[in-house]
């Protein structure tokens, strides 16, 4: 459910006032644990490093990023893949397969330029 318009976005106070007074160029990486925070026009250029619960996620805010909540851009979870032995048999062959390419690509001779 969005928030209403009449009272506008929600931007962490300490946030604002870390970027207010400061340059994307010069102010660094800038850390905060504020992911419910909404990007506004003001933050773009800087970058911050949003803590994800073990690190801090670092990113460059651009326009299209504008009216997003910071913890959008830092992940929570990590993904490991699906599957077990299976997934382990197809992974190999398709090693193999790429390594045979890579063999037969460096085995047939460059066709020659002519000048």
């Amino acid at each position: 459910m969005s928030r209403s318009l009449k009272k506008g976005p929600f931007v962490d106070a300490k946030l604002l006032k870390k970027i207010l007074d400061k340059k994307p160029a010069t102010a660094g990486v800038i850390k905060t644990w504020a992911r419910r925070s909404q990007i506004s026009p003001e933050m773009v250029g800087f970058s911050f490093g949003v803590h994800n619960g073990k690190t801090h996620v670092e990113f460059t805010v651009s326009e299209e990023m504008v009216g997003h909540r910071l913890g959008e851009f830092s992940p929570t979870k990590k993904f490991v893949r699906h599957g077990g032995k299976m997934q382990k048999e197809l992974e190999a062959k398709r090693q193999a397969s790429e390594i045979a390419a890579a063999k037969a690509a460096k085995a047939s001779p460059a066709p020659a330029k002519k000048k």
